[in-house]
């Protein structure tokens, strides 16, 4: 299993963002990352659809919403596919 990220990620190209507007925990359910707890930037007042996640050896995999449903201050990701 991949290191855990532990900075903070945009919805895109897993690029780190600076301490701007509310975010959520991103818990991933399954794939490379499974266990894994992130904080993603809130879009819109929604959780982001998809997730870019870089793993340790500069890999990216991509993550989206398990639910469209999702309440609290967490969301649930299901794994897609290396990016």
């Amino acid at each position: 299993m991949a290191g855990t990220p532990s900075h903070r990620m945009s919805r895109t190209a897993g690029v780190p963002d600076q301490d701007v507007g509310p975010t959520i925990t991103a818990a991933l359910d399954d794939g490379p990352l499974r266990g894994t707890r992130i904080e993603a930037q809130v879009v819109e007042g929604r959780p982001p659809s998809t997730l870019d996640v870089p793993a340790d050896d500069g890999s990216m995999y991509r993550y989206c919403l398990a639910e469209w449903a999702q309440t609290g201050p967490s969301a649930v990701y299901t794994f897609l596919y290396l990016a």
